[in-house]
C-alpha cells in the first residue's frame, strides 16, 4: 500500500523550507518513482535541489525503461516550478550531457554545474553532485561504465526477488545492490575516500558546509565544524535532505517510512542526525 492511497485527511502535507534530491535516476528499471511520488505529495518547499544523476542518460543508451510513474514525477517538478518553487538542477555523471546547458533556464528549472545555498540562518552549502571526487568515475571511466552495467544487472536480479517476496508475503522494497555495498569493505573504504575529497574541496571554499550525491549513501554529520549531507538515492534506499524554516536540516528516509508497519498514519519525523 502507498502512503498515496491514504484519504489526503491521513496524512497532512508538511511544508519545509528546501528539498535536496540526488539520485533519481529516472529512464531505469530501479528507479523508485512510485515511492518519490508519495514523498512530493507530503511534502512542500520554497526551494527544489535536484543534485545530480536524475536522469540515467547512460542506463537508457543501452535500453529505455519509462513507466507513467517517473513521467510524473517529471510533470510534478516541472509544476512545482511553474508554481513559484525555485527549482535547481545540478547535473551529475549520468545526466552529463545537461552540463552544456549551464546556466540556462528550462521550463523555469535553472541548471547550473554547481550552486550555493543560503540557508535560513544565513550559513552556506555548497551543492555538487560529487562524481569528480570519485576518482573511477573521473579517471576511468570505462570501468565506471562497466560497474554501471554490473549494477543494472544487480537491480534486474532485485526484481526478481522482489516478486518472490511478495509471494510469500514479505513487504516493503529490500534492495540486493544496496545490501551488497553495505557488506563490501572496499565499497565502504570507497565511500570514506569520497567524503574525505568532497569535505577538502568544501573546505577550501570557504562554506560552511557542503551537500551532495553521487555514492549512494545517505549521511549528515559534522566534521571539525564543516557540515557534510548526502543526499541518498532513490534507487536502493529512498532518501532525502530537507531544510526547516529556521535553518535546521535533516534526513528523511522515506524508504524505511514505507516498510515500517503502522507508520501511515502520520509523516516520519525528520530529526537531525549530526554526529562528529
Amino acid at each position: 500500500m502507498n502512503v498515496s492511497d491514504l484519504p489526503a485527511d491521513e496524512i497532512a502535507p508538511q511544508r519545509v523550507r528546501a528539498l535536496f534530491l540526488s539520485d533519481i535516476h529516472l529512464g531505469t528499471r530501479g528507479c523508485q518513482a512510485d515511492a518519490l511520488l508519495d514523498f512530493l505529495r507530503h511534502y512542500e518547499s520554497d526551494y527544489l535541489y535536484l543534485i545530480g544523476d536524475i536522469i540515467d542518460f547512460w542506463s537508457m543508451s543501452r535500453s529505455i525503461h519509462w513507466t507513467p510513474a517517473q513521467n510524473t514525477v517529471v510533470q510534478k517538478v516541472l509544476r512545482r516550478a511553474r508554481k513559484g518553487t525555485q527549482v535547481v538542477f545540478v547535473p551529475g555523471n549520468h545526466d552529463e550531457a545537461l552540463r552544456e546547458y549551464a546556466g540556462t533556464v528550462f521550463g523555469d528549472i535553472a541548471v547550473h554545474l554547481d550552486h550555493i545555498h543560503v540557508a535560513a540562518d544565513g550559513k552556506r552549502y555548497w551543492l555538487v553532485h560529487g562524481d569528480d571526487f570519485d576518482q573511477v568515475t573521473r579517471h576511468h571511466r570505462w570501468v565506471a561504465l562497466l560497474g554501471d552495467v554490473a549494477y543494472n544487472t544487480l537491480v534486474r536480479i532485485n526484481a526478481w526477488m522482489s516478486r518472490v517476496r511478495r509471494r510469500l508475503g514479505i513487504a516493503g522494497y529490500w534492495s540486493l545492490a544496496g545490501y551488497a555495498k553495505r557488506k563490501v569493505k572496499s565499497a565502504v573504504s570507497f565511500i570514506y575516500d569520497f567524503e574525505d575529497s568532497v569535505m577538502h574541496e568544501a573546505r577550501s571554499r570557504g562554506v560552511d558546509g557542503v551537500i551532495c550525491g553521487h555514492i549512494h549513501a545517505v549521511a549528515q554529520r559534522t566534521i571539525d565544524g564543516l557540515v557534510y549531507m548526502n543526499c541518498g538515492d532513490w534507487v536502493d534506499s529512498c532518501t532525502a535532505i530537507v531544510e526547516h524554516a529556521d535553518g535546521r536540516f535533516a534526513i528523511i528516509d522515506w524508504g524505511q517510512f514505507l516498510r515500517t508497519p503502522g507508520a501511515r498514519m502520520a509523516l516520519p519525523v525528520a530529526e537531525e542526525v549530526m554526529g562528529h
